[in-house]
């Protein structure tokens, strides 16, 4: 068992993903874009189920901040958890906007690249250092990057550059032993979005009659996945797209 930083971790498939590892052994941190008291709430959980927690502040959009964020983050290791390094990485926080392509901003699209792709690149690159050997990274992508909804070509390309960099950085970090994999969720029932999923019954209709198991994706179908993905069982699984979506537009 080890240590594991969530990005995003405060709420939604983030905070599910936290919950998971800690029943299954792991300490955790989790960063926030806001709200604090959230976050602590996730940590107060995390030491409620035995294990050690920490949250952090951090703005994946500004990434001239993860320098300053990969300082605190070997901090808080050395205080909180008496080590150097950590375990496992997900990148998973990041937003969504839904506008047709014609109607996409500049400003809406540079947006999308800064907390999605380029986040990911670049928060990677600077927790490198931190990131033991033979660990592993994860990267949170979206069934969107496969299949195309109206709506969505900013956010679907973005994660589409994800799962390209995943292989990429799985190439060039076998030399570590560190594996980095790409997870893309389907829709799943949380806030993101607006919680639209969850709470328009007729979008939430639709989707679970495009998918082969009948339903809609829920958090924990996700954090399970996550737990079993960063645990030594999966250690032979690497450069690859996971997605878990219950068989949508198959």
């Amino acid at each position: 068992m080890g240590i594991v930083l969530i990005t995003g971790g405060s709420r939604g498939l983030g905070k599910n993903m936290a919950q998971h590892l800690a029943q299954k052994g792991h300490d955790v941190i989790i960063t926030y874009h806001s709200k604090k008291d959230e976050a602590e709430k996730v940590v107060a959980e995390i030491a409620a189920a035995g294990r050690k927690g920490a949250s952090l502040q951090l703005d994946v959009s500004d990434s001239k901040s993860f320098a300053g964020f990969a300082a605190a983050v070997a901090k808080t290791l050395q205080d909180t958890f008496g080590r150097k390094d950590f375990d496992a990485l997900v990148n998973n926080a990041g937003t969504g906007i839904h506008a047709g392509f014609m109607e996409t901003t500049e400003e809406q699209f540079d947006q999308m690249v800064n907390i999605h792709f380029k986040s990911t690149f670049f928060l990677s690159q600077k927790l490198l250092p931190l990131i033991k050997d033979g660990g592993k990274i994860l990267n949170v992508s979206s069934g969107l990057a496969r299949f195309s909804m109206p709506g969505y070509a900013a956010y679907g390309s973005m994660k589409g550059g994800i799962e390209t960099l995943t292989r990429y950085m799985a190439k060039e970090l076998g030399p570590r032993k560190i594996s980095v994999n790409v997870l893309a969720p389907g829709a799943i029932e949380t806030d993101f979005g607006g919680g639209t999923v969850r709470d328009n019954k007729a979008v939430n209709d639709m989707i679970a009659s495009s998918t082969a198991l009948g339903r809609v994706g829920l958090p924990d179908d996700i954090g399970a996945l996550v737990s079993a993905l960063l645990s030594d069982d999966c250690r032979w699984v690497n450069g690859q797209r996971i997605e878990a979506a219950g068989g949508i537009f198959l």
